[in-house]
């Protein structure tokens, strides 16, 4: 096993005081139990971050490490089953290929491999603290039984009971960059014994991090190199005829799958060599002989004499998990991440660079593995230069470089050389006709091309071009929603004496981020001053507009005359006017600032909340006129209120308490415990509170705003 390193730094959120250093011992311990108590072969911890938001991979059992490089990191909303147990709090089991193609397609298309697996939440005292991991082989029945069920609970509940108490003590851990990896058998070294036990005649050892543990004169003699130079060594990197990824893609599949599997390859100039992988928990068997051939030069099996077709589904894995995880891809900065996380260990490279054309420069727009500042002093290159990045960003021909040598051929002294790679693979973004930019794929030591992986990059490079072409639309739709919101509503509310506010905003989550809901303090006289919230119909540009003019209207009104029945009358009558069909909600109140006193009018609006200055909270229960521009000649009668100091008053638009599937009722009862509970805090505080469950929410269908005001001395 190896040892685990103590953490120092606490899960949480940003700016938090080191935590004392936790110890690893206990977690791996436990996870080192999995095989033994539920015979799986492969498994993981991830951790959950002091935000909520994400879930960070700790420890892995078996090889998962290696199979898990995508998902280090997992966002809370991830379609995935790991996220799915911390979000819903319960066991995940997905019980085969098929099952996890139907409800889980991402990860069927990153990982197309028989296996079944289950994920559990680790909870202790009503806290979830993360979410363990087991993958059991192929041969696993698809239905999990009540004792393997009632074992993960246990060891689950074990695991949890750890974390919570390291949390109690004061220790935390550290998110990895590289996740602590341990192994059944204390890690110790594969024996030829042991590597020949698991098939009739073994000439090869690999472990379950893919690197030759034991190898036979035999086998190295077939390989083309010597013992040394295949020792430690992962073959498709060690051996060039091997780098093709169908090579790889066989072998995660026996090691995941659990099951024996075969393939034939041909090391040059022309001697076929047949592959067969036994797996167990410790690592794999290869055994490797010489191919019959055909008459017409086929590899043949040697058990079955049947033809092995020499297919090679790497290249279209790559296409198809790579365009998967683009279309999940919003942002800009979302398709470098997934380009970097997808191309980069997919081919062997080092560093990823993508650059735009723009205004007659070159841009770079993101960037992954080359050290910090190197890439940014090529920002900004003139398109009349001759450099490889500009060819290639003005050119829809793609340039490979498989050495340092060829490219200084092509351009001699350019800049762009002095980036200590050693290949280059300069990818042409092309979209609709378009030639928007180019993908620069780097590599720390020279590469070759072959045809088929010039094929597979070139059709990247479109895949590429769209995601980013669709991800700078959406940028520049969200920076103008989000600019248009910013202008409509308040940039800070007025001061006024006798009054302390707060305010929140947040956007739904689907959509342009952009909605109707609005709110605003008024100061009307040195002794009064207006309160109004709304909420205008949809979320879409047309109902900030309409916001718009509302939130003018509703001051103007107030300005000429601050009776809440006469301006919420007038606002009808204009809505009415502008000949919409959008209907809109509010409240207004006119506070009297000397007195302590409030009228208010509501026009089909959630009701308000109050807290006493004893703490006692409450729902208002104001006599209710009609939503805006319904009825032209609808009245609002005005409701008294007096606001003693230290009053809170809550004013909010649906969204914070209607969602999908929810019932009103149980949702104002918990705005009101939180209010009572909560209610003596500072305002800010107290915001916080009542909005915190609606901003961990997955999805939001509406937007919401909320003002908060407290009668204080003046």
């Amino acid at each position: 096993m190896v040892t685990p390193r103590p953490a120092s730094v606490r899960l949480g959120s940003e700016g938090a005081q080191p935590a004392v250093e936790a110890d690893l011992e206990p977690l791996a311990e436990l996870l080192l139990s999995l095989p033994d108590r539920l015979d799986a072969h492969i498994g993981g911890l991830y951790l959950l971050s002091g935000d909520q938001d994400l879930l960070h991979l700790l420890i892995t059992l078996g090889a998962a490490r290696q199979f898990t490089r995508p998902w280090q990191r997992v966002s809370l909303a991830a379609p995935i089953p790991v996220a799915e147990a911390a979000r819903e709090d319960r066991l995940v089991w997905v019980g085969g290929a098929e099952e996890m193609a139907r409800r889980y397609p991402q990860v069927a298309v990153a990982m197309p491999y028989a296996f079944s697996l289950l994920a559990a939440p680790l909870v202790a005292q009503d806290t979830t603290y993360g979410v363990v991991f087991f993958l059991w082989p192929a041969a696993h029945p698809p239905v999990l039984t009540p004792e393997e069920r009632q074992a993960v609970r246990i060891l689950a509940a074990e695991l949890a009971e750890v974390l919570a108490r390291a949390a109690r003590s004061g220790h935390s851990f550290l998110p990895r960059a590289r996740p602590l990896a341990i192994a059944v058998g204390n890690g110790r070294p594969q024996t030829l014994a042991e590597t020949v036990a698991r098939l009739p005649e073994g000439v090869c050892g690999i472990g379950l991090d893919g690197r030759i543990a034991v190898v036979t004169p035999g086998a190295a003699e077939l390989l083309g190199k010597p013992p040394e130079r295949l020792l430690g060594q992962r073959p498709w990197v060690v051996l060039p005829w091997l780098r093709d990824p169908v090579y790889e893609h066989h072998y995660r599949a026996s090691v995941i799958s659990g099951q024996p599997n075969s393939f034939v390859a041909m090391r040059p100039p022309d001697q076929w060599l047949s592959f067969h992988l036994f797996p167990d928990h410790d690592g794999l068997t290869a055994r490797i002989s010489v191919a019959h051939v055909t008459r017409r030069g086929l590899p043949v099996s040697e058990s079955t004499t049947e033809q092995l077709p020499h297919t090679r589904p790497g290249a279209i894995y790559h296409i198809l998990h790579l365009a998967s995880a683009l279309t999940e891809a919003a942002t800009v900065q979302d398709v470098v991440s997934m380009v970097s996380d997808q191309i980069v260990p997919a081919f062997g490279g080092q560093a990823v660079a993508v650059l735009l054309a723009e205004s007659g420069r070159l841009r770079i727009i993101g960037h992954r593995g080359y050290p910090p500042g190197l890439v940014d002093q090529f920002d900004g290159t003139p398109l009349t230069e001759q450099t490889p990045g500009v060819r290639a960003a003005t050119n829809p021909v793609p340039a490979f470089f498989q050495t340092r040598a060829e490219l200084e051929r092509a351009y001699p002294g350019r800049h762009e050389t002095q980036d200590d790679m050693a290949a280059w693979a300069y990818l042409p973004l092309v979209t609709s006709g378009r030639l928007i930019g180019t993908c620069v794929l780097a590599f720390a030591e020279p590469h070759r091309f072959s045809i088929e992986e010039r094929a597979v990059l070139t059709a990247l490079g479109g895949l590429i071009a769209q995601a980013l072409d669709r991800a700078r639309l959406y940028d520049t739709k969200l920076n103008l929603a989000q600019g248009l919101q910013d202008r409509l509503l308040p940039q800070a509310l007025p001061s006024v004496p006798g009054l302390e506010t707060a305010a929140r905003y947040l956007p739904a989550t689907e959509g342009m981020d952009i909605g109707g809901d609005f709110y605003d303090l008024i100061r009307v006289a040195p002794d009064t001053a207006a309160i109004v919230i709304g909420d205008v119909q949809g979320h879409n540009v047309h109902a900030a507009a309409l916001m718009g003019q509302i939130r003018t209207a509703v001051r103007a009104f107030a300005t000429a005359d601050a009776d809440p029945s006469t301006v919420l009358a007038r606002t009808n009558r204009l809505l009415a006017d502008l000949d919409t069909t959008l209907l809109a909600s509010c409240v207004y109140l006119c506070v009297d600032l000397a007195r302590h006193d409030a009228w208010l009018a509501d026009a089909g609006h959630p009701v308000p909340l109050l807290r006493s200055p004893d703490g006692r909270a409450r729902r208002l229960e104001p006599r209710n006129g009609m939503v805006l521009n319904v009825d032209r000649s609808a009245e609002y009668p005005v409701t008294h209120l007096a606001l003693p100091v230290g009053t809170t008053l809550v004013l909010y638009t649906d969204g914070l308490i209607e969602t999908p599937g929810a019932d009103l009722d149980k949702a104002l009862e918990h705005l009101e415990a939180v209010l009572a509970r909560h209610g003596g805090e500072p305002l800010d505080d107290l915001a916080d509170a009542l909005i915190g469950q609606a901003r961990k929410a997955e999805h939001r269908t509406d937007d919401i705003a909320l003002l908060l005001v407290r009668s204080v001395p003046r």
